[in-house]
């Protein structure tokens, strides 16, 4: 089954190593194959990365565009255990990421590292409103679904 995407004008999104860039016009896009893709709205730079939580994201996602986690795997570690030791109550989410690049379903750790920059910015609010305690509902301690390995897993397909 083919992956559907409507790009507004204008649009980029990765396919591969490749930047697709949609012209002047609404564009609906069908894809078929394995190569990773990531919409605008979900890629981060080095630049955009400027939160813990957000530079664990670009590694997750450097490791996805690559298809491959080695060459990542010492930098991911520094920057969990970072994390870790400056906000435990996140171990359910990195364990969730840990969990899915262990099983080679690193679009589902994308997704996951970016429910991480979610509870970041929760707790980073309740820093700046002055409530130092935790958020009330601690992250969502569910087990990951799935053994991750599907192809069709990946990219959303």
């Amino acid at each position: 089954m083919a992956l559907k995407i409507e790009l507004k004008p204008g649009e980029r999104f990765i396919l591969g190593s490749s930047v697709i860039t949609n012209g002047d016009h609404r564009t609906r896009l069908f894809i078929s194959g394995e190569a990773p893709i990531l919409r605008e709205k979900d890629i981060l730079t080095k630049e955009t990365a400027d939160t813990p939580a957000k530079r664990v994201y670009l590694v997750v996602q450097l490791m996805y565009l690559d298809q491959d986690s080695g060459p990542h795997q010492n930098i991911y570690f520094d920057l969990v255990k970072d994390i870790l030791e400056a906000a435990p109550s996140t171990f359910p989410i990195i364990d969730r990421i840990n969990n899915r690049i262990l099983t080679g379903s690193l679009y589902h750790a994308l997704k996951e590292a970016r429910a991480l920059i979610d509870y970041e910015q929760e707790l980073i609010g309740h820093v700046q409103s002055g409530d130092g305690s935790l958020p009330e509902n601690e992250p969502d301690r569910r087990q990951p679904a799935g053994s991750g390995s599907d192809p069709v897993d990946e990219g959303g397909r």
